[in-house]
């Protein structure tokens, strides 16, 4: 019997190595996107505690939660950049590397020698990403950033929430994570055109730019109007009806984009009366009468259940949703069918799972990724097959506390 399954396939970027001086979430995630893409990552920590968020709880085993969600496919190895023989090691990997991403904030690379002027003269090809929170120029370069700062200073906190509340952060932290987004477009731009001129490139992403370029419509809203857009809650400033309406059992979301989807709600309703209704017609027309289509829809949809007004939209093509609570979006059909949670085996926790990289190419699966490494876990492998040091070159490092 033939097996027909195509062979596992690395990933694009299968032979690019990536020196990792990433700590946190924006960095880390920018990284690790690029080891889902087939890269060697080999990430640097310092001795001790190593990237700060092992150290975030809830742990098992010792191992921390968060560090786990950024990390996966990634090498680890322990140098001490405070000494001089720390600082050769990592100039000495950056030399072997393709694409180097840090997160530390303006000017701390340059002060340890490990900036761009530094590494692109050892090693012209090197396209160098630094991450920060505002970027290396303007007024708030120096400044410390989170991702809630990110989101206040973006606009993005203003438009979040319910309307006369207090604005709400956003739950995920995209303030971080546009860094994972941005970062590895950048470089993959950059890798592109290494090809044709042999040299790398300094590429300087700021977080709170990427936020500011996700407010999208929102910006050009008030470049159109004049005022700053307000907290819609769950509801759309122009598009009608689009939000969460309540069942008996729970609640749905229910968007309406179109006039041909306001057709379809109607005959879902059983109210084709209501499409050619001069009250709900047009988009501008149902959104002067919110509350009158709001009305409709939720007397509809708090007398069924959530399953229910599922297979009533679905039948007629609405766009819906159930909300569903983290647990139950990972273990949904269509999550289960995408492999978007994966087994792995951990040095320390055994088998576990984790979530799964988000980008696939049709006809050439990956293998399942890396598990996140232990601290440490790659140093002597790290040395030996890249920097091609023995044993007992090795051996004296650690004796020397330079890596661990």
């Amino acid at each position: 019997m033939t097996d027909n399954t195509p062979p596992t396939w690395p990933g694009p970027l299968k032979g690019i190595r990536v020196l990792d001086f990433t700590r946190v979430l924006a960095g880390p995630a920018a990284a690790q996107a690029l080891a889902d893409l087939g890269a060697e990552v080999i990430k640097i920590e310092p001795p001790g505690t190593g990237d700060e968020t092992r150290t975030f709880p809830p742990h098992r085993d010792g191992e921390s939660h968060y560090f786990l969600s950024v990390n996966r496919g990634k090498k680890s190895i322990v140098i001490d950049l405070k000494t001089e023989a720390g600082l050769k090691l990592a100039r000495d990997l950056a030399a072997k590397c393709d694409i180097l991403v840090e997160n530390y904030r303006p000017g701390v690379m340059d002060r340890l020698g490990l900036g761009y002027e530094t590494l692109s003269a050892i090693n012209p090809g090197l396209i160098y990403c630094a991450i920060s929170g505002f970027g290396m120029t303007g007024p708030l370069r120096d400044r410390p950033s989170f991702d809630i700062v990110l989101q206040a200073m973006s606009g993005a906190l203003s438009v979040n929430g319910e309307p006369g509340a207090l604005p709400t952060k956003l739950g995920i932290p995209l303030g971080d994570l546009i860094g994972g987004i941005n970062g590895p477009i950048a470089i993959l731009a950059a890798l592109h055109e290494r090809h044709a001129t042999g040299r790398g490139r300094l590429i300087d992403i700021s977080l709170m730019d990427g936020l500011v370029g996700m407010l999208g419509y929102l910006a050009q809203l008030a470049f159109f109007t004049g005022e700053d857009p307000t907290p819609q809650g769950s509801q759309h400033s122009n598009l009608v009806p689009y939000g969460i309406f309540p069942a008996k059992d729970g609640s749905i979301v229910v968007a309406c984009l179109t006039n041909g989807f306001w057709v379809r709600i109607c005959e879902a309703l059983g109210m084709p009366e209501n499409i050619a209704d001069p009250r709900f017609a047009t988009i501008e027309q149902r959104r002067d009468n919110r509350a009158a289509v709001n009305d409709l829809l939720t007397a509809f949809t708090r007398e069924r259940t959530v399953a229910d007004l599922v297979a009533i939209f679905a039948a007629h093509q609405v766009p819906h949703a159930p909300i569903l609570g983290v647990k139950e979006a990972l273990a949904q059909p269509q999550a289960v069918a995408r492999e978007m949670v994966v087994e792995v085996d951990h040095k320390t926790l055994g088998k576990i799972p984790i979530v799964n990289r988000s980008i696939r190419y049709v006809g050439a699966p990956q293998p399942v990724p890396e598990a996140p490494p232990v601290l440490g876990e790659d140093t002597s492998d790290i040395l030996a097959n890249v920097l091609g040091m023995t044993a007992d070159e090795i051996e004296a490092l650690r004796a020397a506390n330079v890596v661990a």
